[in-house]
Formats: structure tokens, C-alpha cells, sequence
């Protein structure tokens, strides 16, 4: 591979005054400087941050990405609304796709900025004793985002689903001159378990840093919640019960009443179910391009319920109420209904809910482990959406209310995938269109090992 961006290291003194602000924005990123070592621990501070701005670009968790999970599901779809999206729901992609580019460069790009942050020597780095310790921590949160960043690409680009053996490329360092193949599946899988492992590691080492009550850096309880969906996709079920019971009762499912609110920008940070959020901010709203524009009656009316997952909802249940049906249609945003309401794109992005951990956990938790936990957490969610609680919950239970509770977070098709549910793929389309293409300019790139996924044109 070779990366076809690079990261500057320009004005950083500038970036780490506004470090701390809800509205840091990118630009110090984009400069044409190739990369030089960090000296201190604001700089080290301000690449992961700035690894954090490039995951909530609209490209990547700011819409695309959570898009994908939902156009390709039984539960939503595109209609092709303003144009968005045609080729992803079509099966029609080709090399030069935007989405396919777009997206493979601004992952790939986080992940530049957390390896640079990775390969830092702290022992280097100007400062006290604490400022390097901190640094470490800091440092960790790097090796978790870089895991989480392969994750996403593996499930998007990897050929698990195709029935191939290739992964992803996993570069260890940044080198925008490099020319690397991609790992297998098992070695990508192997890579991802090691800097979720090694970031737990280090955080936890140096915990005293960690500040779970500061919903926009990605805490030690966060990390176990990102791991548990990796481990869910992997199978290992023992080591998501035993992570979801670490951040079990440290948080608690939003309220009936509090549910939608949880979603506006009102309470970005400050919900009772909220252990991650990407922050945004209004003077880095994404605008136009927010995954609300895309969702709303009062934005593009792109992405819209099916009928079908509208009527899994009783009356009783409150999430009904987010979900608006006009003139035929059902949207899940509209007005200061649904959620991701706000218009301007300011609000946060829900990376991690609490209702989330304790799906993952109870879904682990009727694969081998306790029944009684299982529903244990299956009523904690229920009995919060107005519905009474039960006696005894089965796996399809658990995978029906991720339905309902997950609906339009971008988790749907991985879900099927997973599950080896492939009834939501149109029967004529092949399986390897299920990985995206990877992008031309990729695999155009003289001389490069990277190979190409196949059905499509490169």
C-alpha cells in the first residue's frame, strides 16, 4: 500500500491551545509537510484528536459509514433521494467509486495519525515525569482507534463475507512511500485484537488519566465496548461477557421519556446511557453533509424505514415514536422527532450507547454463558421503552430488539453478516459485490501488491 495522503506537522503550538475546544476543526492536518517526530505531550494530544476529527468527517462515522450499515439490511433502505448512495444500493459500484474512495482515504488517513502518535518514542518527548506518563495514555487511545479503524475497513473491504481470504492492508507506522500487500483475514483479525489488547494495556496502566465522565475521548470503559463488538463479529463470546460485565451498571439505559433526547445536541455528552460520542460542534457542524440530511423529511429524505420494521414496534413501545410516517413514507427523523435531529450537523456522534454493551452482552451471554444475565439486561432495555418485563428472553429475542433499539445506527448488516444472514442481498447479486471495491487509485499505483477484491473492474 501506499498511503496517498499526508499529515502535516504544522502549527501545532496553535492546534494544542484549541485543543480543548467542542469545535476543533482539521485544517492543520491538511498541510503538504511530510510528518516529523513529536516533542511534546501536546502534540502527541493533538494527533489524536486529530485522529478523532478525521473519523467524524461525513465520509466516515459523520454519515457514510453508518449509511452503509443500514442501506444493505432488511430494516432501511435508500431511495435514492438527491442522488445519494445509487451505487451502493444498486450493487453497482466500480473501482473509481466516490464512496468506495472516499471513505478507504479518510480511514486510512486516521489511522496516519495514530500510528504517528504509536511509533512516537515518548521516552523523547519534552516535559515531566507526569507529562510522559499521560503521553502513554494517550498513546493507548492511539493503538484503540487504529484497532477500531482496521475493524471498520476489514468489515467494509475484507473478503470474510465473499468467501476470499484477503483482508486489509495494516500499515504499523506512517510512510506515505510504502508499498504494502494485504494481510489475510486472520492476520488482520490478529492485528485488531492486538492494539485493542495493547491499548487496554496501556490505558489501564495509566488510568489515573482516564476520565469516563468526559464522553468525547474514548475512556477505558469505551474501549471494552468496542472490543466486545469485535469480539461479537469474531465470535469470542467468552471475552465479551467478560467485558461487558466490567462496564456493567457504570452507566444506565436511557428512561422512556429521556430516550429521545438522548439523541439531541442539547445533551450531546451529558446522557445517562452515553459512554462515547465523537464530538462536533457547531462551528464544525457537518452541515449539509450530516448523516441527518440524509435521514430527514427535512433533509434529503434519502434513507427511510421499511414498513415492515415499523410494525415490529407495539404501540407501548416508545421507539415507535421516533419513527414518522408521511405521506407513505417512514423516516426516522423529522422535525424534533426520531433521532439525529439536529439540521445543522452539530450534534455529537453516538459512537457507543448503553443499550449497545448490553445487547452485545446478552447475545454472549445465551452463547455459553448465564441465561439469568442475559435477561437480566434484555429487561433493563425493555422495561425502559414501556413494555413489561419477562420471564426468560432466547437469542432471537436479543437479536429482534437490537432491531429495534439499533435501528439506523449502522449496525444492521453487519449484524446479518455475522449471524450468516444474507437474505437481505437481492439473489441475483453476487457475494463479492458484498465487499466494496478496493479503489483504483489504490490498486493503479505503480508497482504496488495490493490486490484488487473480486467482480469488479481493477
Amino acid at each position: 500500500m501506499k498511503n496517498i495522503f499526508k499529515i502535516g506537522f504544522v502549527t501545532l503550538g496553535m492546534l494544542s491551545a484549541a485543543s480543548c475546544s467542542s469545535d476543533f476543526v482539521d485544517r492543520e492536518f491538511q498541510q503538504s509537510v511530510i510528518q516529523s517526530d513529536l516533542t511534546s505531550l501536546q502534540e502527541v494530544q493533538s494527533f489524536v484528536r486529530g485522529a478523532y476529527v478525521s473519523m467524524r468527517s461525513s465520509t466516515y462515522y459523520g454519515r457514510d459509514f453508518l449509511a452503509y450499515g443500514e442501506i444493505r439490511s432488511d430494516e432501511m433502505f435508500s431511495n435514492g433521494g438527491s442522488g445519494y448512495y445509487n451505487t451502493v444500493r444498486q450493487y453497482t459500484m466500480l473501482s473509481s467509486d466516490a464512496y468506495a474512495r472516499d471513505t478507504y482515504n479518510q480511514m486510512y488517513t486516521m489511522i496516519g495519525k495514530t500510528n504517528i502518535v504509536i511509533n512516537t518514542d515518548l521516552n523523547k518527548l519534552s516535559g515531566t515525569p507526569q507529562d510522559i506518563q499521560k503521553a502513554e495514555y494517550y498513546q493507548g487511545q492511539a493503538y484503540a482507534l487504529r484497532a477500531q479503524g482496521f475493524f471498520d475497513l476489514l468489515r467494509l473491504y475484507g473478503q470474510k463475507y465473499t468467501g476470499g481470504t484477503l483482508g486489509i492492508v495494516t500499515p504499523l507506522k506512517y510512510d506515505p512511500k510504502a508499498l504494502q500487500a494485504r494481510s489475510t483475514i486472520a492476520e488482520t483479525e490478529a492485528q485488531i485484537e492486538s492494539d485493542f489488547n495493547k491499548a487496554l494495556s496501556v490505558m489501564t496502566t495509566r488510568s489515573s488519566y482516564d476520565t469516563p465522565s468526559n464522553k468525547t475521548e474514548l475512556s477505558i470503559n469505551a474501549l471494552k465496548v468496542l472490543m466486545s463488538r469485535f469480539y461479537l463479529y469474531k465470535g469470542d463470546y467468552a471475552r465479551v461477557r467478560t467485558l461487558i460485565a466490567e462496564v456493567y451498571g457504570k452507566y444506565t439505559v436511557a428512561p422512556k421519556d429521556l430516550l429521545q433526547p438522548t439523541f439531541d445536541y442539547t445533551l450531546r455528552g451529558a446522557a445517562p446511557n452515553a459512554i462515547f460520542e465523537l464530538e462536533v460542534g457547531t462551528d464544525s457542524s457537518l452541515s449539509t453533509s450530516s448523516y441527518n440530511q440524509i435521514l430527514s423529511y427535512n433533509g434529503y429524505k434519502n434513507l427511510v424505514v421499511y414498513k415492515s420494521t415499523y410494525d415490529l414496534y407495539s404501540t407501548a413501545d416508545v421507539r415507535r415514536n421516533l419513527i414518522s410516517l408521511i405521506s407513505g413514507t417512514y423516516y426516522l427523523s423529522y422535525s424534533t422527532r426520531g433521532k439525529y435531529l439536529n439540521r445543522t450537523g452539530a450534534d455529537n456522534i453516538k459512537m457507543i450507547r448503553y443499550e449497545e454493551a448490553l445487547l452485545n452482552g446478552a447475545e454472549a451471554e445465551l452463547n455459553g454463558g448465564n441465561a439469568a444475565t442475559a435477561l437480566k439486561y434484555y429487561n433493563e432495555i425493555i422495561t425502559n421503552r414501556g413494555l413489561p418485563a419477562v420471564t426468560a428472553v432466547t437469542l432471537d429475542m436479543i437479536k429482534l430488539e437490537r432491531r429495534k433499539e439499533l435501528l439506523g445506527e449502522g449496525f444492521r448488516q453487519w449484524d446479518l453478516l455475522r449471524w450468516g444472514d444474507y437474505s437481505f442481498k437481492p439473489a441475483a447479486v453476487s457475494k463479492d459485490l458484498l465487499a466494496f471495491p478496493i479503489p483504483r487509485s489504490e490498486t493503479d499505483i505503480s508497482g504496488t501488491p495490493v490486490v484488487a477484491n473480486p467482480g469488479y473492474d481493477n
